[in-house]
């Protein structure tokens, strides 16, 4: 997960709607089922699917009152401290 991107799509999301993120990922999860793509193309379709949930997470959060920057701080947090696991 990129910190930057989570940050731009959060913003995307702010200024238009948070449905047109969730049927990009359905859409990127329908063309992941494709046995024609690359690991490489995997991976990279993984990456922005999971930005993408980032994004929505942290959006979440700003909804629910939290800052912005305190928001995408903690969600990042959450994430280093997931993988440190």
């Amino acid at each position: 997960m990129k910190l930057p991107i989570i940050k731009h799509l959060t913003q995307f999301i702010e200024d238009n709607d948070q449905d047109y993120v969730i049927e990009s990922i359905e859409v990127l999860e329908n063309l992941a089922q494709l046995s024609s793509f690359k690991d490489e193309e995997l991976e990279l379709i993984g990456e922005l699917i999971s930005n993408m949930n980032g994004a929505l997470e942290v959006h979440k959060m700003i909804k629910e009152g939290k800052d912005k920057k305190d928001a995408l701080n903690d969600f990042m947090k959450r994430v280093v401290g997931s993988i440190d696991k």
